[in-house]
């Protein structure tokens, strides 16, 4: 009559060793758990912040955006320059067409303006080269619409006489939707103007050449 019993006491050890087994494996998984918790909570907060300039901490996924839309307003400045100013009795129309597409009324307005004034009528008649030298810009990413101040150097080829200028722009870029390949950037340009150009002497030689 002691078998029965046996087996009982039996079974009853094989099942408090299981349930202490789960118990423990439990325990130990909890502790593996908040051990890699802390530890990717001490990385979050080593890794995903930056400082800036001004002592503010900022997200680093938010610098990384912020980084990207510097490039992509820098390029979208520097592509429209060139077409707007970068022309030739060859190109003109194709290149201000295309920079008709990065900004809105204002930049139509000026076009009109310099049509009427007979700039373009003066490239084609005297075969007149405009050629760009250097765009520079200054922007400001804080807050939409984005302020910039570009700064174009060019030349004007007229045969014998080459004349150099420093145009200085000034304007906003707000966000569009993207259009491919017009508009690639997803910029547009708003209250263009053309603020001061003059002319440079002996450009070259400031310039090391």
């Amino acid at each position: 009559m002691k078998t029965p019993y046996k087996n009982i006491y039996n079974v009853l050890k094989l099942n408090r060793f299981i349930v202490l087994a789960v118990i423990i494996a439990a325990a130990f998984t909890c502790v593996i758990s908040v051990v890699l918790v802390v530890k990717l909570h001490k990385e979050t907060v080593n890794n995903a912040f930056v400082v800036n300039t001004d002592g503010h901490v900022i997200p680093l996924k938010l610098v990384s955006q912020q980084e990207n839309l510097e490039v992509e307003i820098l390029a979208h400045l520097e592509l429209f320059h060139t077409y707007f100013y970068n022309i030739d009795a060859s190109n003109y129309e194709k290149n201000l067409e295309k920079a008709l597409w990065l900004g809105n009324s204002s930049v139509d307005a000026l076009y009109r303006q310099k049509k009427a004034d007979g700039v373009y009528n003066r490239l084609l008649q005297y075969s007149l080269v405009q050629k760009v030298l250097k765009i520079e810009s200054k922007i400001d990413v804080q807050q939409e619409p984005y302020r910039f101040e570009t700064t174009t150097v060019f030349e004007i080829n007229r045969g014998s006489i080459t004349d150099t200028y420093e145009l200085t722009t000034t304007g906003n870029l707000i966000h569009v939707d993207r259009n491919f390949p017009k508009n690639t950037h997803g910029l547009l340009m708003t209250n263009f103007f053309e603020n001061t150009l003059k002319k440079i002497e002996n450009y070259e030689a400031h310039n090391g050449h």
